[in-house]
């Protein structure tokens, strides 16, 4: 070893500008190697304290990896930045088949999702009948109003068979305690297929069987819109999220309308306004083909549309799913037309800004099958789409390319029924879907890591990447579901509608006495 005068080593190079100096020991704590004696190379001069050295170290970096790399040197450590990525580039990654390793693991909630209970007597509550010869209506939708899902008073809309709609205040009460006064509309006389409240949850949409959506007023109690346009049933209305005066609605018949309700009066002589869509995009997921003899010419029946919603980050944009096959649609409804068609000028011809570019249903099964209901994810599961299939399948989407990424099964999960629903609980993490099973089950899905899995479409699907919880207590379909913070409600076919609030103590207290607790409290199975 040369003879020289102890200097820190942390100190030779502090002057660097790629030094961390944050190091939590002292780098002359750091063992020193031997020098052989005979070692016939130059040695390195050995600077002062206050010597700046004039040749910077030289840095190793692996390009494969896009974290914060430590490369060990002689006697200091270096660090490379990361390279920053959007989570939609991240995501591009991740459907070519690399992880996003930039994304930390969040740790699965499956015992949060275990501890969901409902009560017999607090959380229950029926769909009364509007006619004699019955006491209860099922329910076809429910919806959480938007202060619900912010944490405040929670106001759930439940849709019936019989065009009603019941506004129930789900506050957590005490056992044996009076039902809050509930509100209740019959804005239709047909059934009501999807509910949703606008942004400052003062009107109510409905999608009826008698081909129309009407807007209600939930403070005066009055219908206030006849939405026309539509030739078959209205499956789905969803309301702009940035124009309060829009909303576009889909519907058996294949058509996409959107409205705006600034837009005057189509009759000054009847009561209620009745208003036409704005734009109408036809045949929105294709035609079926029609094959017969050529003799009689049948009309090519449009593909139905089954759900829509506006995605987060772009208020002009619409995505549209439908029942013939897992192929997502992206609209943008300021140009909705293609003007390169020149067959028909009087007739514009309305193409979709992009699509899914492969079905996910034809991996697992010898034909398409249709989506039943979607949902967008928050939060940790931002960026991505989720869908239910009629194969009884969950498949994830990525947003906003609409790629596969991944899907998933349950072997007690039906979907074959375009009345099951999915929602996302409004922190991200979770997922609730309904199930035609005769059982009535609830499942919840723990979503928080779906976007950090490689895909696995013709691969071959490993392990569950969501943890899931099944829950029992209603007879029949449960079709509808929709959360708010910290519950989440189901509607099933015997006209209940349950809540689900997690409470660890009273779960715990089921499962060391599940005999007594049964005849109070239901629990996940």
């Amino acid at each position: 070893m040369l003879d020289s005068p102890e200097v820190p080593r942390f100190e030779i190079f502090s002057d660097a500008t790629n030094v961390r100096e944050d190091l939590p020991f002292h780098a002359s704590q750091l063992p020193t190697p031997a020098t052989p004696l005979d070692d016939r190379k130059p040695k390195r001069r050995v600077s002062e304290s206050d010597e700046t050295p004039t040749k910077k170290p030289r840095l190793l970096v692996a390009e494969y990896d896009n974290d914060v790399i430590d490369v060990e040197m002689d006697d200091v450590v270096v660090k490379r930045r990361g390279c920053h990525r959007t989570v939609f580039q991240t995501l591009g990654l991740a459907s070519n088949g690399y992880l996003a390793k930039s994304h930390r693991m969040l740790l699965p909630s499956r015992n949060i999702l275990q501890s969901f209970v409902s009560s017999h007597t607090s959380d229950v509550f029926k769909c009364h009948s509007r006619t004699v010869d019955s006491f209860v209506s099922p329910p076809y939708a429910c919806a959480y109003s938007n202060e619900a899902k912010r944490g405040g008073v929670p106001l759930l809309a439940v849709a019936t068979e019989q065009g009603s709609i019941h506004i129930l205040d789900t506050t957590k009460r005490k056992e044996w305690d009076c039902e809050p006064a509930r509100v209740t509309l019959e804005p239709h006389d047909n059934g009501i297929f999807d509910v949703k409240w606008n942004a400052d949850d003062t009107l109510l949409a409905t999608a009826s069987g008698d081909k129309s959506t009407r807007i209600s007023s939930v403070e005066t109690k009055q219908l206030l819109s006849i939405l026309d346009g539509h030739t078959s049933t209205v499956k789905c209305v969803a309301w702009d999220p940035v124009h309060r005066d829009l909303l576009t609605t889909g519907g058996r018949d294949g058509m996409l309308c959107l409205y705006d309700l600034r837009v005057n009066n189509l009759s000054d002589e009847d009561e209620i306004a009745a208003r036409s869509a704005v734009i109408t995009i036809a045949a929105a997921h294709g035609q079926d083909k029609v094959s017969g003899c050529s003799r009689h010419k049948m009309r090519a029946l449009p593909r139905g549309i089954t759900n829509i919603l506006y995605p987060d980050d772009r208020p002009h944009g619409l995505v549209s799913s439908g029942s013939f096959d897992g192929i997502l649609h992206y609209w943008d409804l300021r140009l909705p037309s293609d003007k390169s068609s020149k067959r028909s000028p009087k007739k514009t011809a309305h193409k979709p800004l992009f699509s899914s570019t492969m079905d996910p249903t034809t991996f697992h099964s010898a034909r398409c099958r249709g989506i039943t209901s979607m949902s967008q994810g928050s939060g940790s599961s931002a960026g991505l789409l989720f869908a239910l299939g009629a194969d009884s399948r969950l498949y994830i989407y990525s947003y906003p390319t609409l790629t596969p990424l991944r899907t998933e099964a349950h072997p007690n999960l039906q979907t074959n029924s375009f009345y099951v629903r999915l929602a996302t609980s409004p922190c991200g993490r979770w997922l609730a879907s309904g199930s035609t099973n005769r059982a009535g089950s609830l499942f919840l899905f723990d979503i928080s890591n779906a976007g950090r899995v490689g895909p696995s479409y013709g691969k071959g699907a490993g392990e569950p990447i969501s943890p899931t919880v099944r829950f029992r207590a209603q007879s029949g379909e449960i079709g509808a579901v929709d959360w708010a913070r910290d519950m989440v409600a189901s509607c099933a076919d015997d006209g209940t509608v349950r809540i689900w609030r997690p409470d660890l103590e009273v779960y715990q207290n089921c499962i060391l006495n599940s005999e007594e607790q049964k005849w109070e409290w239901f629990w996940s199975t």
